[in-house]
This record gives structure tokens, sequence and C-alpha cells, in this order.
């Protein structure tokens, strides 16, 4: 009986298996790019919509991340993102492209 079972058990494992591949990000629409010159005006403001479509309307940029001390990132440059380093206090110090 064990030996019907196990090929049968084996088979159910493998049909679970998903072929699905993961997504690859969607690349920058070419030509958009993020200009972090005369984002002074974001300094000491705190994470919001309202703050995030402010940093995308005056940086041109498409995407737009909140990074806190200590945060893992990942390293990839990306020419159409705006990087708005929040402090401890929760406040944007720093914004910079990529």
């Amino acid at each position: 009986m064990i030996r019907f079972a196990l090929p049968l058990i084996a088979l159910a494992v493998v049909g679970c298996k998903s072929d699905a591949r993961p997504e690859t990000p969607a690349l920058p629409a070419p030509g958009v790019e993020c200009n972090s010159n005369g984002l002074n005006s974001l300094i000491g403001k705190t994470r919001s919509e309202a703050t995030t479509a402010e940093a995308k309307r005056l940086s041109g940029a498409n995407a737009v991340r909140y990074l806190t001390p200590g945060m893992m990132v990942t390293m990839e440059f990306r020419a159409d993102r705006l990087n708005l380093h929040l402090g401890t206090d929760g406040k944007i110090g720093s914004a910079r492209c990529g």
C-alpha cells in the first residue's frame, strides 16, 4: 500500500509547483528623470500623501521612496525615483534621486 502512496504523494507535490516567474520591475518611461534641485521646501515635512504628491510634482519623479534610519534598501539606480530620507523624528532630512 505504501508503494502506491509514495508516487501519488510525489505527483501531488510536483503538481503544486508554480511556474510563475517573478515580475520584472517596470522600466521608467524614456525621458522621465528625477531632478532633486529645488526640493528644499520638502525638508522638515512629514510623510503624507500630500508630501508625496508635492515631491513628485517638484522633482518630476515617477516614484517616491521614503527611507528610514537603519532601513534595508535595494541599491539599484532608478533615474525616475526620488528617495526621501527621514530622520528619527519622522521628518524629511534630505532628498536624492536614484
